[in-house]
């Protein structure tokens, strides 16, 4: 959803653009090929892998850093206010293809999951210390998933027994008797994704992030952000419809709503089935776009 994204930026060729999650560098470097000398773009990505990927132009900025402090960095570069901003959720393909993250259960690899490798917290722990009621809210809370307490205790009676839950394989292993077989994949999928939502502290961290984009946005400036499951699409969605991470929509003396976002019509932009097909995570992507006011 390259060309959508962009559409969405309405991209100034002299402006300030920010990509917070780099990745990659797909979105960045279509950005770059739209500004002109006097533009720039800010990408932000937390992985040291990424960083590898940073393009060397004088119009480019790579910050080593969690989108969470999105206004610390761009006031230290004095970069306030930006023309727009770009946020693509979720886990890089890198990611689920490198089996060591620890992201995919298509592989045997460590239950790791941090996007920040220097994070003290991995998969690991969570799995392994977590008791059952806590694990249980967290495949409840960020896996939306209706067994979830059959699978914490799953976990809780494996590890008991058998020591550690060290690896992905292993965790499919205890798993998967509690899964019904028709939904498996999806519902391991879930499991994971609740992991590593807890992992990485994502959904508070996303709405640290948006709630700085509606600070540095000039007027008129554009917030767009790609999200791939429920949970970060509704979080995203009241933000941009209530401009505050509550989701609670303030109203004016009159009556009349107040925020400082206003979502575009027609969205959301959902992908094509050629998109799809060429790129099956984009399956469930959702992609809003808002003007600050």
């Amino acid at each position: 959803m390259l060309q959508p994204c962009l559409e969405g930026l309405d991209i100034n060729p002299d402006g300030k653009y920010v990509d917070v999650t780099f990745g990659g560098g797909g979105h960045s470097r279509a950005i770059l090929e739209k500004l002109s000398p006097r533009g720039h773009l800010y990408s932000f990505d937390q992985d040291a892998d990424a960083e590898k990927c940073a393009m060397a132009d004088e119009r480019f900025t790579f910050v080593r850093s969690n989108f969470r402090y999105l206004k610390n960095w761009l006031r230290y570069y004095d970069a306030i206010p930006v023309d727009g901003i770009l946020a693509d959720l979720g886990v890089s393909s890198h990611h689920f293809d490198t089996m060591e993250r620890g992201f995919s259960f298509r592989d045997n690899g460590p239950l790791d999951m941090r996007m920040n490798q220097s994070a003290e917290v991995t998969a690991a722990d969570i799995v392994n210390q977590y008791n059952a009621e806590q694990l249980t809210q967290v495949f409840s809370w960020y896996g939306e998933l209706r067994n979830a307490r059959p699978l914490a205790n799953a976990i809780i009676r494996d590890r008991q027994f058998n020591g550690e839950i060290k690896t992905t394989e292993r965790l499919m292993k205890v798993i998967c008797k509690q899964l019904n077989p028709a939904r498996e994949k999806k519902d391991m999928a879930k499991v994971f994704q609740a992991l590593r939502i807890e992992v990485n502290d994502e959904l508070k961290v996303l709405s640290k992030m948006l709630e700085a984009a509606v600070e540095v946005l000039k007027p008129g400036g554009r917030l767009v952000v790609m999200s791939y499951h429920s949970l970060e699409d509704r979080l995203v969605k009241n933000f941009m419809r209530s401009g505050n991470s509550r989701g609670e929509v303030e109203k004016d003396f009159y009556g009349h709503p107040i925020s400082a976002l206003q979502q575009l019509k027609g969205c959301p932009i959902e992908p094509t089935e050629v998109e799809i097909n060429a790129n099956s995570r984009s399956r469930s992507a959702k992609l809003r776009i808002a003007v600050k006011v």
